[in-house]
């Protein structure tokens, strides 16, 4: 028998399921059923390319009743394929929405598409306001059908982001405000409604965009439906056995696993899909289809250090508010995907949360991005990148010195124009720990110990480095520092070689002035 085809790009559920297909399906029905006992008015963030589409479209051929196409499937015979509901698709993942009429016009051709696919007679629901055309519709849908009405909106926040970050703040001024005005047609049709699921990459509360719609159940974070989008690691043995033979699953996982919403760790799809297509050759497949420019943009109006993205411990209100006027990154950064959960912390009746980098790809391309932005060097420095880390494999210190201070002697000049970024040791431990990184190694930055926090670790194989950063402090001893306060003893218990360097900066030369290093005895 064929193994089964990799449905790449596929967001339609009947094809994916049309036995003559034949494409991999990784069954979502269980956690389908178990929505539509709850509420019914249900919201889902989820970053770009993680399966929302499809799982709408799942949703929606259940409600069709549709039984054909699920059988084999977990819900087949637990749910009632003899009621059916008509369904009204919304879906803003089409078009770059760049100004106040293109948004109209992309919601008015909606709204047309959904009067034509339930046979209503557009002329009964058109309205110059979208919210009105909407609420419309919902009702001349009830009034024909003699049924209540499903609503399934997808990427529901994208006429807002595709304007993050413009000049021009007007447009995402007038997107708010069409779309706060065609959600309310939602909250004006409670009665007429049955079940209702939107969907997008971020949670906007502060401006409003839901308002009335109190009974809206925010499901992003709810372990019951932590894998509700994605591919777990059960999933990828499972499913995609036909692929998998001679593939390193560790490397895989190490790679692209790690999405966490507190139920098992999960895999973006698009990645898992490309891997296998591209003859299991690991890239950045999900990172190199998206434009995270914006991140920079963001990063730019801030002093980020950027290694405390990757230690931040924030609160359920920061990830769960977005706020277009005053953007939180740390939000952003969860939001979109470049971070995720590692652990939860209860603090007396408080619940906070602490937030890692999710897997190998992210790590080396959001480094690689920053590294860019902070070194503002035009040039390829990957080679330069392999040769640093090679000097460490060697633990050649003269070596990694010289490379180290090249590599600042090249961050052009205007990028200490006009600001006083060169006084702060954060700043060049930025550029260390996303040069570092952004090759894949573990490094961690403000380290804690017992005995206080490590500036950096870089941790290899076979050797750990401990690193402490000084700036126009001559008479500091760096490596005297990390040995006072026994930075070291936290790996000790590795058995690993331990190497200390002290790194001094001098904010007028904005460059390395002294560089030091000692192997640990013991170690």
């Amino acid at each position: 028998m064929a193994r089964k085809k990799l449905p790449i790009g596929i967001q339609t559920f009947s094809k994916i399921r049309d036995v003559k297909e034949n494409f991999i399906y990784v069954d979502k029905t269980k956690i389908a059923l178990e929505l539509l006992k709850g509420s019914g008015y249900y919201f889902l963030s989820r970053p770009r390319r993680f399966g929302k589409s499809l799982f709408l479209d799942t949703l929606s051929e259940i409600f069709k009743g549709n039984k054909v196409y699920f059988e084999g499937l977990f819900i087949y015979d637990k749910w009632n394929w003899e009621v059916q509901f008509p369904v009204v698709n919304i879906s803003f993942a089409r078009g770059g929405y760049r100004s106040e009429e293109y948004i109209k016009e992309i919601i008015y051709s909606i709204l047309e598409e959904n009067c034509q696919n339930l046979g209503i007679d557009s002329e009964q629901c058109y309205s110059k306001v979208p919210g009105i055309y909407f609420q419309r519709l919902i009702r001349q849908t009830y009034k024909k059908y003699n049924q209540k009405v499903v609503v399934l909106v997808d990427e529901y926040d994208k006429p807002i982001l595709d304007n993050i970050g413009t000049e021009d703040k007007t447009v995402s001024f007038h997107a708010r405000e069409i779309l706060k005005d065609f959600y309310s047609a939602i909250k004006d049709s409670d009665q007429y409604l049955r079940f209702v699921f939107l969907t997008g990459v971020s949670k906007f509360s502060k401006m409003n965009l839901f308002s009335g719609l109190n009974n809206l159940e925010d499901i992003t974070i709810d372990d019951r439906y932590a894998t509700i989008t994605g591919y777990t690691h059960a999933d990828l043995k499972r499913e995609f056995y036909d692929y998998t033979e001679g593939v390193d699953l560790e490397n895989v996982k190490k790679w692209y696993n790690g999405y966490s919403y507190f139920g098992d760790t999960i895999y973006n799809p698009f990645d898992i899909l490309l891997f296998f297509s591209k003859g299991c050759e690991f890239r950045n497949y999900w990172w190199e289809t998206g434009n995270p420019s914006f991140l920079i943009e963001i990063f730019k109006e801030g002093k980020h250090y950027l290694p405390d993205l990757e230690n931040i411990e924030v609160s359920r209100e920061v990830l769960s508010a977005f706020d277009v006027d005053q953007i939180d990154i740390v939000a952003l950064l969860w939001q979109t995907g470049y971070l995720t959960f590692d652990k939860k912390i209860r603090l007396f009746d408080e619940i906070y949360y602490k937030l890692k980098i999710p897997n190998l790809e992210i790590q080396k391309s959001l480094n690689a991005l920053f590294f860019n932005y902070l070194t503002n060097l035009e040039r390829d420095y990957s080679p330069k990148k392999r040769q640093i880390i090679s000097y460490f494999l060697s633990r050649d210190f003269i070596a990694i010195r010289q490379e180290l201070t090249s590599l600042f002697a090249s961050i052009p000049y205007d990028n200490y124009v006009n600001n006083n970024i060169s006084i702060y040791e954060g700043y060049y431990a930025s550029v260390i720990f996303a040069f570092l990184s952004s090759l894949g190694f573990e490094v961690k930055a403000e380290d804690h110990s017992n005995h206080g926090r490590i500036d950096m670790t870089m941790i290899l194989p076979e050797i750990i480095f401990i690193l402490e950063f000084k700036v126009d402090m001559p008479g500091e001893n760096a490596i005297h520092q990390i040995e006072t306060k026994k930075y070291y003893e936290k790996y000790q218990a590795q058995y690993k070689q331990i190497y200390l360097i002290g790194i001094h900066f001098d904010s007028n030369e904005r460059n390395i002035v002294n560089f030091d290093w000692k192997k640990l005895q013991d170690s």
